[in-house]
């Protein structure tokens, strides 16, 4: 896939306010740890999670995705009218009819004359957000549009807590949960509009991207609805496995289509899991650790804000600066990958 007129025109991130540590949640699964005798400070150890973000109690996933949206349009040119398309990308979601951009849309303020839907694909939504903005834009449906996604891992690690804490679970039973204590909260938001829409002088372009689908691999982490809350299982040693495989493959797709090498990007910034799916993927790919960018450490997995909030963290610390070329590398439960080209 090649863009020729898309660009962010803007992006934003925004956190919650409450912090979550490691060691706080294995202070709350005490009684699991003691009767397992599983030793603390595992969980930190194991991922480099040291915490993550919480929205509060009874936020909705619409709620954090207005929280973005409003502060997109803060820093943006762009006006709410002029936002054609608006699509909600994340993994969370506020019910299953109507669609949770509906709510979104609402709260943000955003103009009536706008196509809006849901957009999810695991973790690979916000990414995919962009490629659909990015092929409408090129294909002259429309000029501008916002993709949002507002994580709210909160129910899911207060489900796994309960679950861990009441269940007869032996060391064995408890792996399959053992990535839902990674997963945090946040919301980002960003506009793509035709580059004629946008001031002369350095623009943000997508340039290009791959894909790639491995679907065999579709019982490797499977979430749903639990009641309240929600119930997640992952392999995680498997899924981690199978990811490193089909990235190296979409990797090589990736150079075929963008003209690229290992050494051009400036930066490499990939969905945010922990810091040993972080290495086996740089190493195995043949790719810069020293170019990453990581956020994991202090948010966690976010899901399908995870990545847009590290691009946005990168941009705002400057570790990414105009001209820069960045890889965007994209990896979803499913399993999908997905990696774009950018010039900043």
């Amino acid at each position: 896939m090649r863009f020729r007129h898309a660009c962010i025109e803007s992006l934003a991130a925004v956190l919650p306010d409450e912090t979550w540590t490691s060691s706080g949640l294995e202070e709350r699964l005490r009684p699991l740890y003691e009767r397992l005798k599983l030793p603390a400070g595992r969980l930190e150890l194991m991922t480099g999670i040291k915490e993550r973000r919480m929205w509060p109690a009874g936020t909705k996933p619409s709620d954090a995705s207005a929280k973005a949206g409003k502060a997109l349009l803060k820093q943006s040119s762009v006006k709410p009218g002029q936002v054609e398309v608006f699509i909600h990308c994340a993994v969370s979601r506020d019910m299953l009819e109507p669609a949770t951009a509906s709510f979104a849309h609402h709260k943000i303020g955003l103009g009536p004359h706008a196509q809006i839907f849901d957009l999810s694909n695991a973790c690979l939504g916000f990414l995919n957000g962009l490629v659909a903005l990015g092929a409408m834009i090129d294909a002259g449906q429309i000029r501008c549009g916002m993709v949002v996604a507002g994580e709210n891992g909160r129910p899911l690690v207060e489900q796994t807590i309960e679950h861990l804490l009441t269940a007869p679970l032996s060391r064995n039973d408890i792996k399959p949960f053992f990535a839902n204590l990674t997963i945090g909260s946040g919301a980002v938001a960003a506009i793509v509009c035709h580059e004629d829409m946008l001031p002369a002088g350095p623009k943000h372009r997508l340039l290009a991207g791959a894909c790639l689908a491995a679907t065999q691999h579709s019982e490797l982490c499977q979430g749903d609805t639990a009641g309240v809350g929600l119930a997640m299982q992952t392999d995680s040693e498997q899924l981690l496995l199978a990811g490193v495989e089909v990235a190296v493959e979409t990797w090589g797709l990736f150079e075929q289509v963008t003209g690229w090498t290992r050494a051009t990007p400036q930066c490499f910034i990939c969905h945010q899991v922990g810091s040993t799916h972080r290495r086996r993927l740089y190493e195995t790919v043949g790719l810069d650790l020293g170019k990453d960018f990581s956020t994991f450490e202090a948010l966690g997995n976010t899901g399908s804000a995870a990545l847009p909030t590290a691009l946005a963290l990168a941009v705002e610390s400057g570790v990414l600066k105009s001209g820069d070329k960045a890889a965007l590398l994209g990896i979803g439960s499913g399993i999908n990958c997905l990696m774009l080209a950018v010039e900043w």
